[in-house]
């Protein structure tokens, strides 16, 4: 009996592509969707501490829905390092500024605190509308 756990070079994994429409779908749901697939626990052989996660294009950002009273009563929370740099922003703000910061803060959220996370977050690329640049890289992948 083979008693190996047997683990995926980072030559071998193969990244796929996934085509995520945003339009009507709630923040949370959406973003937990996405941290899967960013981390690759979709995947028979995931392991916690190697990037085996998938590329994944969002589009619609503009269209993504939050339930009850968030909008007016959550905020987004930057510093910018300086004494008095916290800025404090609603979400209704923020969603007709830049939805694609919105979601890209919520996914982060769900992702380790590590390294790892880092290299994770770059491969989710978000947009308003329902155009984007990746079109090759999703054609190639069918």
């Amino acid at each position: 009996m083979n008693k190996k756990t047997y683990l995926p070079k980072q030559d071998a994994i193969e990244r796929k592509w996934h085509l995520i429409d945003a339009s009507g779908k709630i923040l949370g749901r959406l973003a937990v969707e996405i941290a899967e697939l960013l981390r690759g626990k979709n995947k028979v052989f995931y392991t916690n501490h190697i990037d085996c996660g998938d590329f994944v294009v969002v589009v619609n950002a503009s269209k993504i829905v939050l339930t009850g009273k968030k909008l007016d009563q959550k905020t987004y929370f930057t510093y910018s390092g300086y004494p008095g740099g916290a800025k404090l922003t609603p979400y209704s703000v923020l969603m007709e500024k830049s939805p694609e910061k919105a979601l890209l803060a919520a996914v982060k959220g769900m992702l380790p605190k590590n390294k790892l996370a880092d290299r994770q977050i770059t491969r989710l690329k978000v947009f308003r509308e329902d155009k984007h640049t990746h079109s090759a890289q999703l054609a190639s992948a069918k």
